[in-house]
């Protein structure tokens, strides 16, 4: 029996598909999940999600499965032995903005309560609903993104042009670009509809 079950195009190996069904799109408020794929996201510049993705366990034991103050305490010592992890990616830019980006986010925590209700205001707390015939139909950047982007370097963050900032608004589920005829696409659609539906009783 053929398997003809309909995913986003993209979605071209098991590890892309578990991903893909369980994770990607799915509205996240988890600040350590948001920060997770900030890093991430910004890991992949120049790579294949697949890649990051096979390496996603190596980031999670060298990053203190993502605790943000945990990371924001790592210092220069820290990151000459992360050099060294064939686990993750070697580019010591990439890894200083993991660290990095760890302590802006402990600034926008303390001044907006989380990072997810930064992160959510610039969508009003709504998951964007798109319906594309394809997933190579989705824009790479908007000027939501652009707006995200602008606001997150404020903070000193680093990796997170408008490019890596659509990437991760997709991922965390602020816009569901899951293709139209996608498996996954209704069930992200009524996660946004409860949270839509939540917020104005």
């Amino acid at each position: 029996m053929t398997d003809v079950t309909q995913r986003c195009n993209w979605a071209t190996t098991e590890a892309l598909a578990h991903y893909h069904d369980t994770e990607w799109g799915v509205p996240s408020r988890d600040d350590q999940h948001l920060y997770e794929m900030l890093v991430l996201e910004g890991a992949q510049a120049g790579l294949s999600w697949s890649t990051i993705l096979n390496k996603r366990e190596g980031y999670r034991r060298a990053f203190a499965s993502f605790d943000i103050g945990k990371v924001a305490r790592f210092t220069p010592r820290h990151v000459e032995t992360l050099m060294q992890d064939a686990s993750i990616v070697r580019n010591r830019a990439k890894i200083e903005a993991a660290i990095l980006n760890a302590r802006a986010v402990q600034q926008i925590q303390a001044e907006h309560g989380s990072l997810a209700k930064f992160i959510w205001s610039f969508v009003n707390d709504t998951p964007i609903q798109n319906d594309w015939h394809s997933y190579r139909d989705a824009p790479a950047s908007t000027e939501i993104s652009d707006a995200l982007s602008k606001a997150l370097k404020k903070y000193g963050c680093k990796f997170v042009g408008t490019t890596i900032c659509y990437a991760f608004m997709q991922a965390v589920g602020m816009v569901n670009d899951h293709q139209h005829d996608c498996i996954c696409r209704a069930s992200c659609a009524a996660h946004g509809k409860k949270r839509r539906a939540a917020g104005k009783t």
